[in-house]
């Protein structure tokens, strides 16, 4: 069979995202406006389109793009949105993100993964995305508090610190677990001063480390 033309290729990932239960025409619209072959690997971009992870720098991953649409849909962004992510990788999910809210501010400990992501996302012409090298264990005082925050990386805990930087009703979504097995995605949702917590479904991450990488 000969390969997909790209406009066939864009069709069947969007029609696959909608038979695996996405549903939100905003986010179906950013998964198929973000060129994802730019945040992939050269080598991987004839698999860009591919419903499974791909490796990129760092030992790192960029998801698949089902896990991409469904983290997104859960949050249900507002464009007057901030949103907090904590490990940009290859900023993919930041940009789908840009997409729907107001501002992005993305975290990343690999300064080769902060300084790729920037670049990427600059050229695209996504000026609505902050990407800081930092440790998102240890989000500063002074950026304030967040409507939405998603985490693209395994915690075996969501640190309470993390969440009450919600504001209030907001929604934080993360894969949480032991870094050596599985996960469960995890919604929170603030009440007051409680959270409300809901597990999604079943999630493979690579792990949220603490601090920023000495290399790379």
């Amino acid at each position: 069979m000969p390969p997909l033309s790209p406009s066939s290729e864009k069709m069947q990932f969007q029609l696959n995202l909608r038979q695996r239960g996405i549903s939100d025409r905003a986010v179906l619209k950013a998964m198929g406006d973000v060129p994802r072959e730019m945040f992939v690997s050269s080598l991987d971009r004839a698999d860009a389109y591919r419903d499974s992870a791909l490796g990129i720098a760092c030992g790192q991953t960029i998801s698949q793009p089902f896990v991409v649409a469904y983290m997104t849909e859960q949050l249900q962004l507002k464009p007057e949105h901030r949103v907090l992510e904590i490990g940009t990788g290859s900023g993919y999910q930041a940009a789908i993100l840009s997409r729907l809210c107001r501002d992005v501010v993305s975290f990343e400990r690999y300064r080769t993964l902060a300084d790729r992501a920037r670049l990427v996302l600059s050229d695209l012409g996504y000026d609505n995305v902050e990407v800081v090298l930092g440790d998102g264990f240890d989000v500063p005082a002074n950026l304030g508090t967040f409507d939405r925050i998603i985490v693209t990386a395994a915690m075996e805990e969501v640190p309470q610190a993390l969440l009450e930087r919600l504001e209030p009703d907001g929604i934080a979504i993360a894969p949480v677990g032991p870094h050596d097995g599985s996960q469960a995605l995890v919604r929170f949702r603030r009440s007051g001063k409680a959270f409300e917590r809901q597990e999604l479904l079943g999630v493979r991450f690579v792990p949220a480390l603490k601090g920023i990488a000495r290399e790379l």
